[in-house]
Formats: structure tokens, C-alpha cells, sequence
């Protein structure tokens, strides 16, 4: 993002050093979205801040080969909230490094179908459906129904959890299957009870 002041979206060590970014926050200024990334307070956070923030998280050298996913793809859609571990998924067929040793990030390779994946301000990212289907599969216990459910609500993102259901039901070798489809009927449960 460019702005008459040169940037609305600033990442430490290019044009200011985190220290300065850190003491811009405590001004007011800017306020941190994700790693080392900031927003002037005058932009509103949006899918493609929190995508580009999470970009920046990710090795340089994977930044090509993996896509963001899981609660951090439900985060970047505004599903949920900044993830602790970034979640990269990788096609199982593709070979790739591995994470550098104390990376924030953990790398997951599975099967990605050819519409699994979209680019959020140049940045993959798991589409909402793929999203949903990996949250109530592999979500935490504590937040998958929460995230499922505001997936669900988000009109923009589209995502029908009966399609989410009819994924889980009627591929093979499911891992948790049982668990998957209790927490998408919960979540269904929920969002239709709704005003």
C-alpha cells in the first residue's frame, strides 16, 4: 500500500527498524498485525493486511512452494483470531525444504485439489471451503465450532457448511471423521438458529 506519507503497511528492518515500529505503536501510530508487521492506525485491517502479514512470517525461501491455511487461512478471512503457529500446507506431491529450526510456523503436506487454493492479495491461501473442511478436521477443540460458525456467517466467503459435510462423508480415509462431522452439525446447529 502506498500513501502520500509512503506506506500504510510496514514491516521491520525495510524502512524502519522494529524498535521505532514498536515506539510508533506506543504513539498510537501504527498497531501490529501479525510478526513484525504494522498498520497505520488510519487504514483499516482487512483479508489482504492479515495476508500480507502473514506472508511476511513465512521463510523467505517457502514464501512460492507452500499456501496459508487452516486457522491462519481462517484468521486472514477474519474467521478467527491471529494464530500462534503459522499453518503452511504444501501439496504432497510437490518436494520442499523443511521449516528452519524455531520457525513460528508448522508445515503440513496434504492433498490440494486444483481449487484449494487462491490468492488473497498475491498471497495463497486455502479457499474458504478447503478452510472449513481443515478446521473441522484437524481444529482445536476449543475453537473449531466458533471459527466453523463464523465462516459459515461470513456472506462474502460463501462457504455452506452442508458442502463441508458432504466433503468429509463422502471422502475416503477421513482422519477424525466422526469428530469432524459432530463439530460441522454443531456449528450447522448454531448458524441456523440465528436470527
Amino acid at each position: 500500500m502506498i500513501t502520500s506519507t509512503g506506506g500504510a503497511l510496514f514491516h521491520a528492518g525495510e524502512v524502519f527498524s522494529s524498535e521505532e515500529l514498536q515506539a510508533m505503536r506506543l504513539d498510537g501510530l501504527v498497531r501490529r498485525i501479525y510478526g513484525s508487521s504494522y498498520l497505520r492506525t488510519d487504514f483499516l485491517e482487512d483479508a489482504s493486511v492479515r495476508a500480507q502479514c502473514a506472508a511476511r512470517s513465512v521463510p523467505r525461501s517457502l514464501r512460492t512452494r507452500v499456501a496459508l491455511g487452516r486457522q491462519c487461512a481462517a484468521w486472514i478471512y477474519g474467521c478467527a483470531p491471529p494464530p500462534l503457529l503459522l499453518s503452511l500446507v504444501t501439496d504432497h506431491r510437490r518436494r520442499t525444504t523443511s521449516l528452519p529450526l524455531f520457525s513460528n510456523a508448522a508445515m503440513h503436506q496434504v492433498a490440494l485439489g486444483p481449487f484449494d487454493v487462491n490468492l488473497v492479495a498475491g498471497v495463497p491461501v486455502t479457499t474458504p471451503l478447503r478452510t472449513a473442511l481443515d478446521i473441522a478436521i484437524h481444529g482445536e477443540d476449543t475453537s473449531a465450532v466458533d471459527i466453523l460458525c463464523a465462516i459459515a456467517s461470513t456472506d462474502s466467503l460463501e462457504c455452506r457448511l452442508r458442502l463441508v459435510e458432504a466433503a468429509v462423508t463422502t471422502t475416503r480415509r477421513v482422519p477424525g471423521r466422526t469428530r469432524a462431522l459432530a463439530r460441522l452439525r454443531q456449528a450447522q446447529a448454531l448458524t441456523s438458529a440465528e436470527p
